[in-house]
């Protein structure tokens, strides 16, 4: 067995790390996890507060999931997309019954990113036009199509990718000039006609769909009311334009509801893609999710979609026993009680820290920004730029202390595994309560 620092020099010298200088990955060598908790190669335990990519909903080696995969591997580990398996059905089966609406039909892919290629792509094929719609703040994936569909700044080095997408303003209340001086439902109305006048000025018989989150993730935890996933619905359908929701990070579960746009029951989607919580990270999977009139137009119209791994009998299988597993350990239910008990924790930590300037979210997707000065709102790291020697200090603490978790920007994410407990949430509070401890002086307020 190799060192910890031998680990991570065969790591280093053979793979290519992501969103990344390579001579600046200096990554933890992981030997094995269970739960919450992942350890390192030398015995180091951590709070795994980010559920690694906001995936592993279940937490870490859930033992009904592994078994599944076990079995099924024992059985047909693959064949090809155009057979018929059980598990492909079964999971189709499953998705029909959780997903909202009248959502039927589900082309299975390797992940999220080809989960919105494929929505995208469906989009265009049924209704006959070109142009996808899509906010800055969002996030939507790493290949070429889906890079360009997300607004974060990751894409600008893609750019300029596909043509056909447009960008819409976004409802960041905390920081968007539309919300000043007025309520949120008031600030919504206003990007929502924004929204209506972009449309009319790109033509909307050009317009195939709008497509944004159930609910915000890596961007910022972005919280609308009803009322902007409303409007949107109401344009969707005023103009014949398709509603497309990317729900591959907060699905199943994550924020306390099956899916995010469940918060939204006004704004039935036409196309989900899924994945993370798909499987709970343990087999790649994704899948694009349609409404009975499109999948009956692909009745008689060809689907020109196709990956050799779709349908994966052993992806398929994990995602049946995760699925059923949330059910049966009423793990959406939890997450949304545990996420009273997170937002109490975060409210308590922002009475403590004066640099923590909105907490948003909800279930176990939550997120603090932090800010120079309340007042002002300055972020204590500024946007698209390199961690700020605040956030270096508060990210280090956390890793020295042992919680593990996203960091962007002016922005600490707190999305744990649904099946965490209130005494390690409350662990992980306490680590993040001596982080921010170690940041109170760059406040200048």
């Amino acid at each position: 067995m190799p060192s910890a620092a031998e680990l991570v020099q065969l790591n280093k010298q053979t793979t290519l790390a992501s969103w990344m200088s390579q001579g600046g990955w200096n990554p933890i060598p992981i030997d094995h996890a269970v739960g919450i908790y992942f350890y390192s190669t030398d015995g180091k335990r951590y709070i795994d507060w980010s559920s690694q990519l906001v995936n592993v909903n279940l937490g870490h080696s859930h033992p009904r999931v592994v078994k599944a995969i076990q079995e099924q591997a024992a059985k047909l580990c693959y064949v090809s997309p155009g057979y018929a398996t059980e598990p492909r059905g079964r999971l189709g089966e499953l998705l029909s019954e959780v997903t909202p609406g009248n959502l039927t039909k589900s082309f299975f892919t390797n992940g999220g990113a080809d989960a919105i290629e494929n929505a995208m792509k469906i989009a265009r094929l049924y209704t006959g036009r070109q142009k996808i719609l899509t906010r800055y703040r969002s996030y939507h994936g790493a290949t070429f199509g889906s890079m360009t569909a997300g607004g974060d700044p990751r894409r600008l080095g893609n750019e300029p990718g596909v043509p056909w997408i447009v960008r819409l303003p976004d409802p960041y209340a905390y920081r968007n000039a539309s919300y000043r001086g007025r309520t949120q439902e008031e600030g919504d109305q206003i990007i929502a006609e924004q929204i209506e006048e972009i449309v009319e000025m790109e033509g909307p018989n050009e317009c195939a769909a709008i497509m944004v989150e159930g609910y915000s993730g890596s961007s910022g935890i972005l919280q609308p009311t009803g009322l902007y996933f409303k409007r949107l619905r109401e344009i969707c359908d005023k103009y014949g334009i398709l509603l497309i929701v990317d729900e591959v990070m907060s699905g199943f579960g994550r924020t306390g509801e099956w899916f995010g746009i469940d918060h939204y029951p006004d704004a039935q989607p036409d196309i989900m893609a899924l994945a993370k919580g798909i499987t709970s990270g343990y087999v790649p999977l994704g899948a694009t999710v349609v409404s009975e009139p499109i999948a009956d137009f692909f009745d008689d119209h060809t689907l020109v979609a196709g990956l050799t791994y779709s349908a994966h009998p052993l992806a398929c299988a994990a995602g049946v026993e995760t699925v059923q597993v949330y059910r049966d350990e009423n793990l959406i239910d939890r997450s949304r009680e545990l996420g009273k008990v997170l937002r109490k924790g975060l409210m308590d930590l922002a009475e403590k820290h004066p640099v923590i300037g909105d907490v948003r979210g909800t279930g176990l997707h939550q997120v603090i920004e932090l800010v120079k000065n309340r007042e002002t709102r300055e972020a204590i790291s500024p946007f698209n730029k390199p961690l700020s020697e605040a956030m270096k200090v508060a990210s280090a603490s956390l890793k020295d202390n042992g919680l593990q978790t996203m960091v962007r920007w002016n922005m600490i994410f707190s999305t744990p595994p649904l099946i965490i407990t209130e005494e390690q949430l409350q662990e992980g509070l306490d680590i993040l309560d001596t982080a921010l401890d170690a940041i109170d002086s760059y406040y200048e307020g």
